[in-house]
């Protein structure tokens, strides 16, 4: 890495995003997961939804490894309390130090309503005020010896400017390139910048698209993330509805997909954007697939970037 580079806040410069840990036992996950640090990722990224639990997950991840960092991408504040959630953060932090890093977001409506029964309400006001119940929270354990770790699930710019400002930055999911300079532009120059990127080895057009179009069915239908596609000028008809599904030109925005040259080159765009940290989510044709294969493909394709 050369001085020129942005600050990529100890998670390294490439990472991988995955739920296809959560679908192995825990000791195949991790043995995945030390292989990954052996192939020199920087960290690993796991998802709260109906999977297992972010906090266990992470800390038998951390346990079960000796350098990779372990993120939650996202933790949802509306599964646990302000205090509870600040307890799981300094509890990890106290154990494993830097490695462990907390990203924490607001969800989805149907996610807080339908999933965890409780009320969703003008997020970004929740996640102030939900900020500031974590940092006042009392915690009578061992204290960290290193400063906890905290980056928010931030679309738009006043999410993306609180993540600034209250850690280490942001954790966009779902994002072209185009918005990842938008997330800079309003961030600044220091904060982390770690956006996901769909990634998918196939060069067919019909199949690759096939695949992007399984995997986005039910990410484009959430209100988060259709409005912060249409901020960035894709249209509805860019993003279809029940009866239609997303344009060509939507799904090739939000999954980088043909020949590892062809890939690499959109992971290189978010860089060149002002990301600081790109996590690789890897499409298969089965989405319960452990991708061994391509993570080994693609760690040896982005050691250079």
């Amino acid at each position: 890495m050369t001085s020129s580079l942005p600050n990529n806040h100890g998670l390294g410069r490439v990472g991988i995003w995955t739920f296809a840990l959560d679908l192995q036992p825990m000791s195949k996950a991790q043995e995945a997961a030390r292989e990954l640090e052996e192939l020199g990722y920087g960290c690993i990224w796991v998802p709260e939804a109906v999977g297992r639990e972010p906090f266990a997950s992470c800390a038998l991840l951390l346990a079960g490894t000796q350098r990779i960092g372990v993120a939650t991408g996202i933790a949802s504040m509306y599964a646990r309390s302000a205090v509870t959630m600040q307890a799981g953060w300094r509890t990890l932090t106290e154990a494993f130090g830097e490695r462990f890093t907390l990203g924490i977001g607001a969800s989805h409506e149907h996610m807080a309503t339908k999933l965890h029964k409780t009320s969703y309400d003008k997020p970004y006001t929740a996640m102030v005020e939900y900020l500031d119940q974590m940092d006042k929270g009392l915690y009578a354990a061992v204290a960290p010896t290193t400063t906890p770790r905290r980056v928010l699930a931030a679309l738009g710019p006043r999410m993306l400017a609180l993540s600034a400002e209250r850690g280490l930055g942001a954790h966009p999911y779902f994002v072209p390139p185009e918005h990842t300079k938008m997330a800079r532009d309003t961030m600044g120059d220091g904060p982390a910048l770690a956006p996901e990127q769909a990634v998918l080895l196939e060069t067919d057009p019909t199949k690759a698209r096939e695949i992007a179009r399984n995997f986005m069915a039910t990410y484009i239908r959430l209100p988060n993330y259709a409005n912060n596609l249409r901020r960035l000028g894709y249209t509805d008809d860019d993003l279809g509805d029940k009866q239609r599904p997303p344009s060509d030109r939507m799904v090739d925005a939000i999954v980088a997909w043909g020949t590892m040259d062809q890939v690499v080159a959109r992971v290189k765009q978010h860089f060149d954007a002002g990301a600081s940290h790109v996590s690789l989510q890897v499409l298969d044709a089965d989405p319960a697939a452990l991708p061994m294969r391509q993570w080994r493909e693609f760690a040896a394709a982005t050691k250079h970037l």
